[in-house]
């Protein structure tokens, strides 16, 4: 790829450092606007419905969600090889030679950071995304395609600009439990941007919908995932690719199939350009924003009285201008869809939210269940240390993410603008997951306070129970509340891009006028586009309030009414909850255990949230005459070969077997230039699985439940369409160069895991 970097590298440097400037600007000028806001809500306080459920601070602290061998294609050598992946607690996707390197704590082979990549589990579904990336290059029929998988269960990470990253399985099971994770680890990538900090935050988000808007570009975009860094660097890319395409794509030779790859290869090595360039300017201009802050917010402080009141007469006069055509637009293009829009979220999400409520209900009846009949307290630390982490299991929460894949805005997503549903798709499943959370977290310290009280099987059962109910009425409560505020905030993303295009044509060129307005010394805080879109919102929410306020007094969906308030019946409760976390494993030990001798011991004894592999891994649960991958003993070339050699074909599961009994006869003290590869067993929980340095104990084995009749919600509707009754997230990895690994490090880390660019 030299030759061709060579010729872009300075060209797209350029545009680049364009772009990254006027968006720079931007983000200085949203900054001001966000500091103001933030104090002035951190003096006025916010008057919102208190939540019932206890948050939990650091939920996945030294646990890892998943790990297991699964087989990757490396583009280098045309090869299937099989990997072992660890998904630790910062959804990072680290592969590993094989468990041995692992466990050694020899540097990972790939480290992937999955934040706007899509989870494809069809050849065809991604062959057509690729043959649209680069139009007019199609491969004709009967030619190679750019990919062939062994087996008839693919799983697929693409990206519209970084490389692709290709995996398959065994087995159908396999394939859903792995397509689970890989996608709670892009749900979780995605949603990068820190809710906890209440300046930058806003500002760089603001910052990119006003420059977006600039281009003319309205409505949601499907892009903003992941970080600052990566965001900013998928808006670069989204202005360089056509270019890009019509720079390189006639230059391209050689057959459909080849310059596709070629294609890939340059669109991965651009955006890596991209992204070290914007790291780097986007860090200049938040140092210079963090620097300017303390001054800037004196300022707020002393003259907070005079900016309000300036904003305020600012306001005024863009109302007078604005709000008689906005009511216009909004009687005749917005408020006759708008319960159609609402009735369209309600459904999915409601019955997210019941699945959720649900699967909690079933857990701890199935819990309470099994400690009666199996024995006690050491029973109850067993099975609680597993419930303690119910919401970041993806499989099990796979049930309630799936009741979104329902949301459809036919007719309503051309009308509106709405490029795709999976924002909010994402968004309500995110907020499913912390529900779930909340609720478990809210029930382990009721329960755990509780437990020094009780006598017997029996109190503990009835104490279960009695504390369940308790969960499952505040459950119900944040979840109306929770829900409502998503259907507001989905109802306003949707419209207002809408309106501000409609009214664009008479309005914005008239804005600049009203800049005289406002006194030099505010002018920091107070921007006249900012006030403008203030306006706007203004004109629509009150149908939008109205709209939501309605569909709680009829009782869809088990909406609470605005004036329905909980009053808090466990006055001390958050108060536990601001105490120290509970762990069971510790507090009520089985059996005193000896204390692990290195890190590698402790990596085999970790806390794991979902394992799939066996303790023993020459165990092969797969038939002969299944369909095999290429013999994994092979060597690995390390330098790549010539592109059009087309992949390996497998050798068969017998060689697999025979080349493992070889490697398991053989010790070594090293992982070798060519290793031998275990092969992924059928998915099975574990009593040790591998985990990060820093975890404790060992994750109990499963033990099989009784499944109990659920309890219904009261006043439940039909359960295709009702919700029992009645939160964002982590930030995202850091995706910035990687250092060369050391044998002693680890991918664990509190700074999140590294991509590999």
């Amino acid at each position: 790829l030299s030759p061709w970097l060579t010729c872009l590298c300075s060209p797209f440097a350029e545009k680049t450092g364009k772009v990254l400037g006027e968006f720079c600007r931007c983000y200085k000028e949203q900054y001001g606007v966000a500091l103001f806001n933030s104090v002035r809500y951190e003096i006025e306080g916010n008057g919102g419905p208190q939540a019932q459920l206890l948050h939990r601070k650091v939920p996945l602290e030294d646990h890892v969600i998943y790990s297991g061998n699964i087989f990757q294609y490396i583009e280098d050598n045309k090869k299937w090889r099989n990997r072992f992946c660890v998904v630790p607690h910062n959804y990072g996707l680290v592969l590993y030679e094989n468990k041995l390197a692992y466990e050694r704590e020899l540097p990972p082979r790939v480290l992937v950071n999955s934040a706007g990549y899509k989870v494809l589990t069809s050849v065809d579904q991604y062959l057509e995304l690729v043959n649209n990336s680069l139009p007019g290059v199609t491969p004709k029929s009967g030619h190679s395609p750019i990919l062939k998988c062994p087996t008839d269960f693919p799983l697929i990470l693409w990206h519209p600009y970084a490389r692709h990253y290709y995996f398959c399985v065994m087995t159908g099971k396999e394939q859903d439990k792995w397509r689970a994770v890989f996608q709670d680890c892009v749900r979780h990538c995605n949603n990068g941007i820190s809710e906890d900090s209440k300046v930058e935050a806003p500002a760089f988000t603001d910052a990119v919908r006003m420059y977006r808007q600039s281009k003319e570009q309205y409505g949601t975009w499907d892009m903003l995932c992941g970080n600052e860094t990566q965001v900013l660097s998928n808006l670069v890319m989204e202005e360089l690719l056509p270019e890009l395409r019509s720079t390189i794509g006639p230059r391209l030779k050689g057959k459909a199939p080849e310059r596709q790859r070629t294609w890939i290869q340059i669109s991965d090595a651009v955006y890596r350009m991209v992204y070290e360039q914007t790291h780097a300017q986007y860090d200049a201009a938040m140092a210079r924003c963090e620097q300017e802050r303390p001054q800037l917010e004196s300022t707020i402080r002393t003259d907070m009285d005079q900016i309000i009141t300036s904003k305020e007469h600012l306001a005024s006069k863009i109302r007078a201008f604005v709000l008689p055509k906005a009511e216009v637009c909004v009687r005749n293009h917005v408020q006759p869809y708008i319960s159609s829009i609402l009735e369209a979220l309600m459904t999915p999400t409601s019955q997210g939210f019941a699945e959720v409520r649900e699967v909690f209900f079933k857990e701890v009846t199935d819990m309470n269940m099994n400690v009666v009949n199996e024995g006690g307290l050491e029973k109850l630390v067993e099975y609680m240390e597993k419930l303690s982490h119910l919401a970041f299991h993806p499989v099990k929460m796979q049930s309630c993410y799936e009741k979104m894949d329902q949301l459809k805005l036919e007719g309503l997503q051309q009308r509106f603008d709405v490029s795709s549903t999976s924002v909010f798709k994402q968004r309500a499943q995110i907020h499913m997951r912390q529900q779930m959370d909340d609720a478990v977290h809210t029930f382990e310290t009721l329960l755990h306070q509780e437990l020094g009280k009780l006598q017997g099987k029996d109190d503990l059962c009835k104490s279960i129970q009695r504390i369940l109910e308790r969960v499952l009425k505040k459950f119900d409560y944040d979840s109306s509340t929770v829900r409502k505020k998503f259907f507001r905030e989905a109802l306003l993303q949707i419209t207002i891009p809408f309106l501000l295009k409609k009214l664009a044509p008479t309005c914005k060129g008239e804005l600049a006028k009203f800049q005289e307005l406002i006194f030099e010394d505010f002018a920091s805080f107070i921007l006249v586009e900012n006030t403008y879109e203030e306006v706007v919102l203004q004109s629509v929410m009150k149908d939008i309030m109205q709209a939501v306020k309605e569909a709680a007094v009829q009782r869809k969906h088990n909406l609470y009414r605005d004036s329905m308030v909980m009053h808090n019946s466990d006055p001390n409760l958050h108060l536990l909850g601001e105490g120290i976390p509970i762990d069971w494993g510790e507090e009520y030990p089985g059996q005193p255990e000896p204390e692990p001798a290195g890190q590698g011991e402790r990596r085999r004894r970790a806390k794991q949230v979902v394992s799939v592999i066996q303790d023993d891994e020459g165990a092969l649960p797969y038939e002969v005459g299944t369909e095999a991958l290429p013999q994994p003993g092979s060597p690995e070339p390390r330098e790549p070969q010539d592109p059009g050699v087309p992949p390996g074909s497998p050798d068969g599961v017998k060689e697999i077997r025979e080349a493992l009994a070889q490697e398991s006869a053989t010790p070594r003290s090293s992982v070798p230039a060519s290793p031998g590869v275990s092969v992924p067993s059928e998915p099975s929980l574990l009593h040790a699985a591998p985990a990060s340095p820093k975890a404790r104990a060992d994750v109990p084995a499963e033990v099989p439940h009784v499944t109990p009749a659920s309890s219904p919600a009261p006043g439940a509707e039909s359960a295709g369409t009702a919700c029992h009754q009645p939160s964002d997230q982590e930030t995202g990895e850091d995706v910035t160069p990687p250092a060369p690994p050391q044998p002693t490090g680890t991918t664990e880390s509190g700074e999140g895991v590294q991509t590999e660019f």
